[in-house]
């Protein structure tokens, strides 16, 4: 899995700070999660061919984080995009969408798959072959979701040196699977075990979208490899904060300390702060692990 920061600032304009979008790549699928102003150029600056989205997640309906969505349908539909694209959001997305599509005279060329999300409990919003999409509560002022992706862990790969010379492929399928395998003629049996060993361990990533700070999402996003969480304030602005229910960088760091996750990316900062060494500072004191985001900067998982 790969995590590509595209936005990293939050409501107000900055200049070399784009409003919030995130691009995960799992395997040679594609999900966006939201979609501020201007993300397909962003998409277009990472050399990544928008038609290659499967899916989309809007965590809310706040402008920052979707207002790019329905240029980016349009842009898809004029590339005589034939495939389904699955859109994911709050309810309410899909009637926005469709008065924008029908008041512009517009048709799009594919279909768009909607899932809405509900801000109540963890819900699986997307569940395929080898990933899964869940989405769950945030505290916000309006209905916020944040995601957590999962991919599988890979088959078991198999040791090809140790096998007979033309092994049957389909017994082969079978040891990667975790099966032992009897050799129908000779009555040998081929342990998985033996020869095999373990595949990609299952990866997570979580996304925390602009929420007030949340003790309940431990649990959730315990043992994530990645979390990113929103810092749009330091320690300073706490009562601010609190306010607009938001996080401070220290309090993200909080959150990814108890859940005992790999690595904290923050983002989604203030256009009041020029420099953002505070936030890592914060953010550093309580979790070693934490970077700042970085626009256009890939994240491995």
């Amino acid at each position: 899995m790969k995590f590509t920061v595209l936005g990293t600032g939050s409501a107000t304009p900055q200049l070399g700070k784009h409003p919030s979008a995130f691009l995960v790549q799992i395997d040679n699928e594609y999900v966006l999660i939201d979609c501020g102003e201007a993300t397909q150029y962003r998409l277009l600056e990472q050399k990544i061919k928008p038609n290659k989205l499967k899916t989309i997640c809007i965590s809310h309906l706040h402008g920052d984080h979707y207002f790019g969505l329905a240029g980016l349908l349009s842009s898809l539909s004029l590339s005589q995009r034939k495939e389904p694209l699955t859109l994911i959001g709050p309810p309410d997305l899909i009637k926005i969408i469709e008065l924008q599509i029908e008041n512009s005279n517009n048709k799009l060329n594919y279909e768009l798959i909607f899932v809405p999300t509900q801000n109540k409990e963890v819900e699986l919003v997307l569940d395929k072959t080898f990933f899964k999409i869940e989405s769950f509560p945030l505290i916000h002022r309006i209905p916020t979701t944040g995601f957590l992706i999962s991919r599988a862990e890979g088959k078991r790969h198999i040791l090809a040196d140790k096998l007979p010379e033309n092994f049957p492929v389909h017994f082969m399928g079978m040891l990667k699977e975790g099966l032992d395998v009897e050799d129908p003629m000779t009555g040998e049996i081929f342990k998985s075990s033996d020869y095999t060993i373990p595949g990609t361990p299952e990866k997570k990533l979580a996304y925390c979208s602009d929420t007030a700070y949340k003790p309940d999402l431990i649990p959730i996003i315990e043992g994530a490899n990645l979390l990113y969480h929103e810092a749009t304030f330091t320690d300073e602005l706490k009562s601010r904060a609190e306010m607009t229910q938001h996080s401070t960088a220290s309090q993200a760091a909080e959150i990814a300390k108890c859940a005992a996750v790999k690595k904290l990316v923050l983002g989604h900062f203030s256009s009041r702060y020029k420099n953002l060494d505070q936030h890592l500072i914060e953010a550093k004191s309580v979790f070693q692990n934490a970077v700042l985001a970085e626009e256009g900067k890939t994240y491995s998982i």
